[in-house]
């Protein structure tokens, strides 16, 4: 190993940007089984599933319609 490194040329991160934040979240385990399920029949982890899923709902601004009965 040098003692010292030159980093005058490099390069930033491009994916600095799209770190992921580290969260503890209670969810029921019927809601896990069921991105469990669906993400072993598209060859992905089950949390990048979810990830993707509330992207998606972020990007086309969905919202929640609840009515209590």
């Amino acid at each position: 190993m040098k003692e010292e490194y030159d980093f005058s040329n490099a390069v930033k991160n491009p994916y600095a940007k799209k770190l992921k934040q580290q969260i503890t979240i209670n969810l029921e385990t019927d809601v896990v089984n069921f991105f469990k399920d669906m993400a072993a029949s598209a060859g992905i982890p089950y949390q990048t599933l979810i990830n993707l899923y509330l992207s998606d709902c972020m990007k086309n601004k969905r919202t929640l319609h609840l009515s209590w009965e």
